[in-house]
């Protein structure tokens, strides 16, 4: 038994070792990888590229961010690969939200949330419901009635199982009691030339993908934000609350680590992050993300998870089935 503690206490004293020299050379020994499951252009590179060298400038000393794409599985990839890494403050993930907390709950995942820690979200993006500016329906009441009276004559575009979109769709039909006729797509992209098409009628996306809806190739309406007020973005888009339906949904983005990374460099890059999104010149390169910037500690960010799951097993439910 004195052995056993004697080999406890080394193992400790080992640990603390190896954390306390780690604290004293991050973050300036070599660089911080920002791992980014989706690829090069996409929003979310975008946003991690625009961002990372002002986190870079308030980390300060000799303090490097290198983004690496790492492209599949709807960012599982990138995820999973942070997740091995060794916890010592040199990699960080991307995570999109739901997809990030929904995944593992309809199938197993190449990753576990339990054995990851939230940094710092960046980005709260609330889901838009989009049609073509020419053709029906023109507000909520009109696609109710329509689909209430002939469910599933509406088709309706999403990026895929657990994104925003997708859960949006199913969201809006349990409250509704509607049914769309819900075809994925591969992103956002592919959804708005189908809908510029014809090829569908409606579209889930998020705001900061329809920013100038009427200079879109085939200009396009927003019926509906699904947030409780209207954004100051979208003062004139009427909310999914305002039609009576108690439904919200944002897509959501900022960074992770592996657990058990010291907690002085999770305060530390939490502190660099904040400072990096309230700095005039990021705020001038972010023109896409700006009107979305919406800061939350890990910590926070994760309690709102843990309630999110709750909210959204019974559709969990109904995937798996």
């Amino acid at each position: 038994m004195k052995k056993h503690r004697w080999h406890c206490l080394l193992a400790a004293l080992s640990l603390a070792v190896v954390q306390s020299t780690a604290l004293a050379a991050w973050p300036d020994d070599r660089p911080i990888e920002i791992l980014v499951g989706f690829a090069a252009g996409g929003t979310t590179d975008v946003m991690t590229r625009t961002l990372a060298p002002y986190i870079q400038k308030h980390l300060g000393g000799k303090s490097q961010l290198v983004i690496v794409n790492r492209p599949g599985a709807s960012g599982e990839l990138a995820v999973s690969h942070m997740q091995r890494a060794n916890p010592d403050g040199y990699t960080m993930a991307v995570v999109n939200l739901p997809g990030y907390f929904f995944l593992p709950m309809y199938r197993k995942a190449a990753y576990d949330p339990d054995q990851i820690e939230l940094v710092a979200r960046i980005v709260s993006d609330p889901t838009v419901l989009v049609a073509r500016k020419d053709k029906g329906p023109h507000d909520l009441k009109q696609m109710i009635q329509q689909l209430s009276a002939q469910p599933g004559t509406l088709s309706a575009g999403h990026n895929g199982i657990g994104t925003n979109g997708h859960l949006a769709m199913l969201s809006m039909q349990d409250a509704a009691e509607v049914r769309f006729n819900a075809i994925p797509f591969k992103g956002t992209a592919e959804q708005k030339v189908n809908l510029g098409g014809g090829h569908i009628d409606l579209a889930f996306v998020s705001a900061s993908e329809v920013q100038t809806p009427d200079a879109e190739a085939v200009p396009l309406q927003l019926l509906a934000q699904f947030v409780p007020q209207r954004l100051r973005s979208l003062p004139q888009v009427p909310t999914t609350f305002e039609s009576g339906l108690q439904v919200e949904m944002t897509a959501e983005r900022g960074f992770a680590m592996p657990q058990g990374v010291p907690p002085a460099i999770i305060a530390r890059l939490q502190k660099s992050i904040k400072e990096a999104m309230s700095d005039p010149e990021y705020l001038q390169a972010a023109k896409v993300d700006a009107p979305f910037l919406a800061f939350l500690p890990g910590d926070e960010w994760e309690k709102r998870i843990t309630e999110e799951r709750e909210r959204y097993r019974k559709q969990a439910d109904a995937v798996q089935q």
